[in-house]
């Protein structure tokens, strides 16, 4: 065996015996998510292979883990379009689990939180469009005030 590094015997080319960072596991942790969200995988696949994971120390051993999943796509990562990509995703996610039609049952506080988020948006729409309509400003209810009181209504 020749040495490549002090302390080091393995032969020079032999990668299956090179240990996997924190990074790599982590990037493999990311796929998985990823298929889970995909529905590639279901929680339970995704909770054994998470433990696995942790057990594993070389990186060969990591492809294992996503040998039946496919390539992740090589995403942008500068500017908007990865932000407004994972929005889109987590919206069609969240709607797929509201409307039931998601491959994993959305657990009832879930399902619930997803109810109240989207109650939420629409009430803040809509205060915007009366907001618009009406006027945002403080001078604009004193004005309509005023019109009130020369049209003879007190109030």
């Amino acid at each position: 065996m020749s040495e490549n590094t002090a302390g080091s015997t393995m032969p020079v080319g032999a990668a299956d015996g090179i240990r996997c960072s924190n990074a790599e596991r982590e990037a493999v942790r990311a796929t998985l998510y990823a298929a889970a969200g995909e529905g590639r995988l279901t929680m339970d696949e995704v909770e054994e292979r998470l433990g696995r994971l942790e057990a594993l120390r070389f990186r060969h051993e990591l492809a294992g883990l996503t040998v039946d999943l496919p390539v992740p796509e090589t995403e942008e990562t500068t500017g908007w379009r990865p932000i407004l990509a994972a929005a889109r995703r987590a919206l069609l996610a969240d709607f797929a689990a509201l409307l039931g039609r998601a491959s994993e049952p959305a657990p009832g506080r879930r399902r619930l939180l997803i109810l109240i988020t989207a109650l939420v948006g629409l009430l803040i729409a809509a205060a915007i469009v009366v907001g618009a309509l009406h006027g945002f400003g403080g001078d604009e209810f004193s004005r309509h005030a005023m019109e009130a009181g020369e049209h003879g209504h007190s109030g």
